[in-house]
């Protein structure tokens, strides 16, 4: 595979950071990952949107041209490593830099160590249409996670667990409130009503999430930014997750009870449907 690393386009094989890198000894930087739908890049003006506030707020500097930029580097790659039909992601990835090891940024500035990588994905539309399954776990990260960080340890942490428990993924609870998975947001529906937590940096406001408020809107439903306790979570008729690669994918059973009635529910199969459509809205507009 071709990627793009501080310039140059090279085999994969070949990129190499320094080992000062504060990416590698801090976990200092950013990423994103956008979808690619038969070549053409879906939601990808929001996704560089909130790497440029994720930058901002970690004062990485990096001018809005070089960040918008990075989309024709990602279209390049796409191009060299064949994947303008069927389905991909865009990985972007901006740490601060390399730099003598310390806490404080590095002064003067260096300059930031930019990533653009491309593979294949193959959704999985049966289990959007079968339910997965999912575990709880406390939500232990800090208190930023509406920044994009690559420090992503809680993250693998809830994921492994997931892993070992057989199910697809874990619901991550704060306070005795439902926030977010490692890696999708949570939506919760009841008498057709769509619940979710609200915007705020205890989650990460979602590209697909946004997606989702729009399209529910389209659909006629009702969606409220408020959050759903742990003990409100197992009675709800429904629960869905929402992601760049996840889609819409319904959750049908959580720590062994069965939400609604073990198949996923109407609002979510009606989501299912309609992000379809916009996704081939996007193939066939060629935006």
């Amino acid at each position: 595979m071709i990627v793009y690393l501080n310039g140059e386009y090279i085999e994969d094989s070949e990129a190499k950071v320094s080992v000062y890198d504060r990416g590698f000894i801090f976990g200092d930087g950013v990423y994103e990952v956008i979808r690619v739908i038969e070549g053409q890049l879906f939601e990808a003006v929001p996704h560089v949107h909130r790497m440029k506030e994720g930058l901002k707020l970690l004062g990485i500097e990096m001018s809005d041209s070089e960040c918008e930029s990075l989309m024709d580097i990602g279209r390049y790659l796409l191009k060299e490593n064949d994947l303008m039909t069927g389905q991909a992601t865009i990985y972007l990835q901006i740490t601060r830099g390399a730099a003598k090891r310390t806490h404080e940024f590095p002064d003067p500035p260096v300059e930031p160590t930019v990533f653009v990588s491309v593979s294949r994905i193959t959704p999985n539309t049966e289990l959007h249409q079968t339910g997965a399954s999912a575990i709880t776990v406390p939500d232990v990260r800090w208190t930023r996670c509406n920044i994009k960080s690559v420090n992503l340890l809680p993250n693998i942490l809830a994921k492994q667990r997931a892993v070992d428990a057989g199910v697809f993924t874990t619901i991550m609870i704060r306070d005795a409130m439902v926030t977010e998975t490692q890696n999708a947001n949570v939506f919760c529906v009841n008498d057709g009503v769509i619940y979710t937590f609200p915007t705020s940096n205890y989650i990460l406001a979602g590209i697909t999430r946004d997606l989702v408020f729009r399209m529910a809107d389209k659909l006629g439903i009702e969606v409220r930014q408020q959050p759903v306790s742990e003990d409100q979570l197992y009675d709800m008729d429904e629960v869905f997750l929402s992601g760049t690669t996840t889609d819409i994918q319904g959750i049908i059973n959580i720590d062994d009870i069965t939400i609604g009635d073990g198949t996923p529910g109407p609002v979510t199969l009606k989501l299912v449907e309609q992000l379809k459509k916009e996704m081939k809205a996007v193939t066939e507009a060629k935006v």
